[in-house]
């Protein structure tokens, strides 16, 4: 535990995008030990959890705020913490036993923020934007795994599900340096089993989460998911060879070579694209869900949000690369347009058309004749391709625009859920089409 601070300023974005999967309202959690506290030691609290279901299981997330007054003893602050997270742990064992969650795909966080009210007004050491006029000072402690070894002894090796206690700036750091939810559950599953092993052999795995996060994004595990999915591809015919990209990425990572931090920084700065586009391309298409309002549109609203936001580091960098491959091309095929198909290397069965809309306005694959055809094209793909796995047909239509010496992006979005079916089914339906076409010429 170290002196306050207010270090950490930015919101990561990836707490923008986890706000697309919360599941419930806010449930209050009333702790009894802590509200003893606070005439003694005149303090304030604020507990709430959420629930996000993210696409690899159910985070639920308890957020603990303790305000306690400036000029506090060091040892009261230790006192009211362990009381602090004692109460949050009885109210959690008493919150599950009334539950009836499938536990293996559930994630039980806590993050426990401690802020020192001020009578200062201002304060020119201030950086935290959520505390912009000096009134409140974040106090930076953690919890290693000497942590839960030493301190807090709970069984954290049984089959149930424990509770993952993080700082507030700890656990910033991990929403910064992760980008993604499916990376964020990856680590959090990572982060548990290195507790437990810490449990059976007394010896922490980890002395911070700075150098656990390092360990984990500088695995070859990162990697996993996207080549099970990328021999996928090759099984069903859908590319002919493996993908180069992912092959360099991997060894560099596996090798530890001086290039694995090259490629990690043009993944993390991918996914910081990525995430923007989606946030614009969803704002564009919520627009046109405002006109029909409703529960249920807001509903599959969020649920295309997720769709495009559920990719791993390495799906985004793909996604990326294919669009900013497009001022590269020739100019003749940028003047007609053309489409390229990417395939999802975090979900097997998510499936992207992209059209790269032609200059040409009277062309074949100009914005005017493919835009108002979005749906259609979605339809004609998840007919035609032979994934039995396939989920989603996801159609951007992307139109690059030109004005004086700056270039952006417009780009149309349709998601296309698809009905699981056999690849017999597939084919026959494929067999059916080529008949009716045959039958109109």
């Amino acid at each position: 535990m170290s002196n306050s601070t207010t270090a950490i300023a930015d919101k990561p974005h990836l707490g923008n995008e986890l706000a697309c999967y919360v599941q419930t309202d806010k449930l209050e959690m009333l702790l009894p030990a802590i509200q003893a506290l606070e005439a003694t030691h005149k303090i304030q609290y604020q507990a709430q959890k959420l629930a996000y279901h993210l696409p690899l299981g159910e985070l639920q997330l308890s957020e603990l705020v303790v305000y306690l007054p400036e000029g506090v003893l060091a040892a009261d602050i230790e006192s009211v913490r362990k009381t602090a997270i004692k109460s949050v742990l009885a109210w959690h064992k008493g919150y599950l036993s009334g539950q009836k969650a499938d536990i293996a795909h559930t994630i039980e966080v806590l993050v426990f923020d401690i802020q020192f009210k001020s009578d200062i007004e201002e304060s020119s050491n201030v950086a935290d934007k959520d505390n912009q006029h000096g009134k409140y000072k974040r106090l930076k402690h953690d919890f290693p795994a000497r942590y839960f070894m030493e301190d807090l002894i709970i069984d954290i090796s049984d089959s149930g599900q424990p509770l993952q206690i993080f700082g507030w700036h700890d656990w910033q750091s991990i929403l910064t340096a992760l980008h993604t939810p499916c990376e964020l559950w990856r680590f959090l599953r990572y982060r548990l089993e290195q507790l437990q092993q810490s449990a059976i052999s007394h010896v922490p795995s980890f002395e911070s989460e700075e150098a656990l996060i390092n360990n984990f994004v500088n695995s070859s595990t990162l990697f996993t998911q996207a080549i099970a999915i990328d021999n996928a591809l090759i099984k069903y015919g859908m590319q002919d060879a493996p993908n180069a990209a992912l092959i360099a990425m991997a060894l560099a990572q596996k090798n530890h070579s001086p290039t694995s931090q090259m490629y990690q920084q043009h993944m993390q700065q991918a996914a910081i694209l990525w995430s923007q586009l989606s946030s614009q391309m969803i704002t564009t298409v919520s627009e046109k869900f405002i006109a029909r309002k409703g529960r249920e549109q807001q509903t599959e609203l969020s649920h295309w949000q997720q769709q495009i936001l559920d990719e791993s580091l390495f799906s985004r960098h793909e996604l990326i690369r294919t669009l900013y491959r497009h001022p590269k091309q020739q100019q003749s095929l940028q003047q007609q347009g053309y489409v390229v198909h990417q395939h999802s290397y975090e979900r097997l069965g998510r499936h992207y058309v992209l059209i790269f809309y032609g200059q040409d306005a009277e062309g074949q694959h100009s914005k005017k004749a493919i835009q108002p055809n979005l749906a259609k094209i979605a339809l004609d793909v998840a007919t035609r391709l032979p994934i039995a796995e396939l989920h989603h047909v996801i159609v951007l239509g992307i139109d690059f625009i030109i004005e004086a010496e700056d270039s952006f992006m417009d780009i149309d979005l349709w998601i296309q859920p698809v009905d699981a079916v056999s690849q017999r089914e597939r084919q026959l339906s494929k067999q059916i089409q080529r008949l009716q076409q045959q039958s109109q010429k």
